[in-house]
C-alpha cells in the first residue's frame, strides 16, 4: 500500500504579517498533483490542519476543496492537532463518506478505518489519535472508573495505544498505521519528567507505539524520524513558518507499507513560493545591489551602520520589497547577544530562545526549542480563541 504522510498545514497562518494562503493553495495543488502521479492508495494529514480553532473562512473553503479532490483518487485520513479545535474540525464527520474520515473523538479512537489494500497483503486498519490534552482525556481513558491517569501526554497516549493494540489483537493478519499529533521523544529519563509542564508540553516515549507498522506523526515542523528505522516519522510542515526554519528542507512523506508490514520511505519536496533569508550589512552595502540574488526572498534584514541610517525602512524597502523585518544592530555596538533588540516583527520563539541563552550561558537545543515552540503556539492559540468569543 502506498501512504502519503503530510499535516502542519497551519491554514489561515501568517508570516510576520505576510499572508500565506496563496502560497498554502499551491502547497495543496501540489499535493493533489502527487497523490494522482505516484497512486496514492492513502493519504493520512496529522494535525494542525488549521493555524488556529476558528480559521478564517478562506481556510475552511480551501480544506473543503482539497479534501473533495484528493478522495477522487485516495482515502484521506485526518486527525486534529493542538492548533485545531477538534469538535469543529471533527463536525459532519459521521455523514463523510467512506473516502474522507476525520477522527476526532477521544472516545472512538480504537475505532479504525479499514482500508482495502491491493497487494494481498490484506487490510490496513489506520487508526487517529488528535492532540490528547491529559486534563480533558485523563478520566475517559483511564481503564479503571474515578482513578484518573497522571496528568501527562505519556500517560494519555500510551492508554491511547493500549486501546489500539488492544483493538488490533482481535484483527490477526491486519497491518497498522497510526495517525498521531504528539512530541514524541527516545525515552523518558524519569517519572518526574512525566508532569505536564509549561505550555502543556511533555514528551511521549517512542517505545508508547510499539507494535504499530507504520507512526505518522504531527507536531513538529522539520521531517524527522525517531529511533531507529522509518517506523516512526514526522512529515513536518509543508512551508516555512518562522525564520528559525528557513534552512528546512520541507517535504511530504511518500510511505511503502509492503505486505509483512516492512516500511520503506521517500521524502518528496514541496514547491518553496519564498526563500527565508537573513541579511546583514551597512545601508551602503544594501543599495549597491550586494545581496541583489535575495530580492525575490522573504528577508529579514540587520542594518549595521554606526548611525541609525535616515529613512531606513523605506530605503531598504526599495531594494528588498518583501522584507518582513528590519532592524538596526550597529556592528560596532557592544555585546548584543543577550539583548538583541525585540520589535513587533521580531519572532517570539527565537527571542524566547536568546533569553535561554542569556539565563543559562547555553543555547537551547532541538528538543528545548521545540518546548519553547509549543508553549508559544499552545499560548497564541488560546489567546485567538478567546479573542473569538
Amino acid at each position: 500500500m502506498r501512504i502519503l504522510h503530510t499535516g502542519d498545514w497551519h491554514l489561515g497562518r501568517t508570516l510576520l504579517g505576510a499572508d500565506l494562503l496563496e502560497h498554502q493553495a499551491a502547497f495543496l495543488d501540489h499535493l493533489v498533483q502527487v497523490v494522482r502521479e505516484r497512486a496514492v492508495d492513502l493519504v493520512v494529514v496529522a494535525g494542525d490542519v488549521y493555524d488556529r480553532a476558528i480559521p478564517p473562512v478562506e481556510a475552511v473553503r480551501m480544506l473543503s476543496r482539497v479534501l473533495e479532490r484528493l478522495s477522487e483518487t485516495a482515502t484521506v485520513v485526518v486527525t486534529p492537532g493542538n492548533h485545531d479545535s477538534a469538535v469543529r474540525l471533527g463536525f459532519g464527520a459521521g455523514v463523510m463518506s467512506d473516502r474522507v474520515r476525520i477522527l476526532a473523538e477521544p472516545s472512538r479512537l480504537a475505532e479504525p478505518v479499514l482500508v482495502d489494500a491491493a497487494d494481498g497483503g490484506g487490510p490496513v486498519a489506520v487508526y487517529g489519535l488528535p492532540y490528547l490534552q491529559p486534563d480533558m482525556v485523563r478520566y475517559a481513558l483511564a481503564p479503571v472508573p474515578d482513578e484518573p491517569l497522571a496528568r501527562s501526554h505519556q500517560a494519555v497516549v500510551g492508554a491511547a495505544t493500549d486501546l489500539v493494540r488492544a483493538d488490533l489483537a482481535g484483527r490477526p493478519g491486519t497491518r497498522s498505521v497510526v495517525v498521531a499529533h504528539a512530541f514524541v521523544g527516545g525515552a523518558l529519563a524519569s517519572d518526574s519528567e512525566q508532569d505536564i509542564r509549561v505550555g502543556g508540553v511533555d514528551r511521549v516515549a517512542e517505545s508508547t507505539f510499539d507494535g504499530i507498522d507504520y507512526v505518522a506523526l504531527g507536531h513538529l515542523h522539520g521531517p524527522q524520524r525517531v529511533g531507529v528505522g522509518d517506523r516512526i516519522r514526522y512529515a513536518g510542515s509543508p512551508l516555512a513558518f518562522s525564520f528559525g526554519e528557513r534552512n528546512h528542507t520541507k517535504s511530504v512523506t511518500l510511505v511503502e507499507l509492503a505486505a509483512d508490514g516492512s516500511v520503506t520511505v521517500d521524502l518528496l519536496p514541496t514547491p518553496v513560493p519564498r526563500r527565508l533569508v537573513d541579511v546583514r550589512g551597512s545601508i551602503g552595502q544594501i543599495e549597491s545591489g550586494a545581496f541583489a540574488e535575495h530580492v525575490d526572498a522573504w528577508v529579514r534584514v540587520a542594518v549595521t551602520d554606526t548611525v541609525h541610517p535616515e529613512r531606513l525602512y523605506a530605503r531598504v524597502k526599495d531594494r528588498f520589497p518583501h522584507a518582513l523585518a528590519i532592524t538596526h544592530e550597529p556592528a560596532d555596538a557592544p555585546e548584543r547577544s543577550a539583548a538583541r533588540a525585540v520589535s513587533a516583527t521580531s519572532d517570539p520563539v527565537e527571542v524566547a530562545a536568546d533569553f535561554v541563552t542569556y539565563a543559562t550561558g547555553g543555547a537551547p537545543d532541538e528538543v528545548e526549542l521545540a518546548i519553547l515552540r509549543d508553549a508559544y503556539e499552545s499560548a497564541a492559540a488560546a489567546l485567538a480563541e478567546q479573542g473569538a468569543r
